[in-house]
């Protein structure tokens, strides 16, 4: 990994770890949390890889872990396999939107099988709440990035010998 990909990965890794502290709208509908943005760096760093997108997602389960607790930390550890796939989707040259579309129903599942072990078996919380509640998380924050990837300029990832993905 090149310095830039590094200084940036452990940018977006520390603003993963970061976004639970400082962004206060929140939504709690138990089990399942929404942090609108806590997605962002996920999203940007599938462009930098899976490496980077691992690094990202580990520190999105820190953050969350540290400052929300263990149950959801564990479902932001969801974010990892969810950058994975996104990354090597990207490298396939699929469109960033249809990024977004694949990964978020198979965000949602991930994050109901993390928690079943730990609530009651209700398929309306499970289902319903968390498993539909993430994907439409997803989707907003993915709107967000896409609005924040329009602004950045294309030399920035020139830098990495990435394209930027037109929707």
């Amino acid at each position: 990994m090149n310095t830039k990909k590094l200084t940036t990965t452990a940018l977006l890794t520390a603003l993963a770890m970061l976004i639970p502290y400082v962004v206060i709208f929140k939504v709690t509908i138990p089990p399942f949390t929404a942090t609108i943005g806590a997605h962002l760096p996920m999203f940007i760093s599938m462009y930098l890889g899976p490496k980077a997108a691992i690094m990202v997602g580990l520190g999105s389960a820190l953050g969350f872990g540290m400052n929300v607790g263990p149950l959801v930390g564990a479902r932001a550890f969801m974010h990892v396999f969810v950058g994975i796939i996104g990354s090597l989707l990207l490298k396939k040259n699929v469109s960033f939107n249809k990024v977004i579309a694949i990964t978020a129903p198979i965000h949602g599942f991930l994050e109901m099988f993390v928690i079943m072990p730990f609530v009651k078996i209700d398929v309306y919380q499970l289902l319903v709440i968390t498993c539909v509640g993430t994907i439409i998380h997803h989707c907003i924050d993915g709107l967000i990035s896409v609005l924040i990837l329009k602004f950045l300029p294309n030399n920035i990832f020139a830098d990495f010998n990435l394209q930027k993905q037109n929707s």
